[in-house]
This record gives structure tokens, sequence and C-alpha cells, in this order.
């Protein structure tokens, strides 16, 4: 049986890639938000129509980024949720919960320079990883019952 995995979190690193390309052995399929930051942004005008305030733009494309990403956490096995150093994913950390409340399991990735601002976050985890590869090796493990 195919262990559902839905990436989220930050866009502007390859971290998706990583694991992705580490996990093409395993029996593991990927979901994640729209990476396309634009895309992602503007989603909700392109659909529904344009708005003059921006306010209005960006309540549009939540809403319907909402409705993927409720989807595709509630439809997962395992969610791995990705903090950035340089942006802040305030997204992320409502995944992060969203995935915690649907009692799914949950893998935080995050460098050890945020490991103060989301001990919450990490307390609610199953695992917190600092580099794509163990989140592979997490997988490998949960799938195979094999050690790096």
């Amino acid at each position: 049986m195919t262990l559902k995995v839905y990436l989220s979190g930050e866009i502007h690193t390859d971290w998706r890639v990583q694991i992705i390309d580490g996990a093409r052995d395993l029996d593991v399929s990927f979901d994640g938000p729209e990476t396309d930051h634009d895309a992602s942004d503007d989603c909700g005008v392109a659909i529904l129509g344009q708005e003059d305030n921006k306010f209005w733009h960006d309540h549009k494309g939540a809403k319907l980024n909402a409705i993927r990403t409720r989807r595709g956490i509630s439809q997962a096995d395992v969610v791995v949720v990705r903090f950035g150093e340089k942006y802040r994913q305030w997204n992320a950390a409502f995944d992060a919960g969203a995935a915690s409340a649907l009692g799914k399991s949950l893998i935080v990735l995050h460098g050890p320079e945020h490991q103060h601002a989301l001990k919450e976050i990490d307390a609610a985890a199953l695992a917190v990883a600092e580099r794509p590869e163990q989140v592979v090796q997490i997988l490998r493990y949960v799938l195979t019952g094999a050690l790096p």
C-alpha cells in the first residue's frame, strides 16, 4: 500500500526535490501546495475575478489554496512541514497545526536556528529533522524497517 506524503512549507529551495529523488525506490506518493509563488498568490483572481484591493486579492488566493491544502493534508498518511531559513512561513505553521489536529503523522523540517521559535510545533511532531535526507531515511524506516 502506497504511503501518501504531503510536503508543505517553504517554496524557495529544492528540499522537495531532494526528498522525492531520495525516495524513488520507495512505495511513496507525494503531494503538496502550489510551489509557483505567483500562481499561488494569483489563483483566486485568475479564477474568481480581479480585485482592486490587495487584501481581497490575497483573500481569494488564500481561500483557494486552503481548499487544496486541506484536501492534501486530509488524504496524507504523513505530513512533512519545512520551515526555511530566510522567510517566515506562517502557512507552514497552520499546516503543521492542521496535520496534528487531524492526527496525521507530522515530520517538521528546519535548521537549528529555528529550534526555540518552533518549540511548540516541534512538540506536536513525531520527528524533527534538519535535512531532507533525514526525512527520506524516516520514510525508508517506516516502510521497510531499514536503517541508514
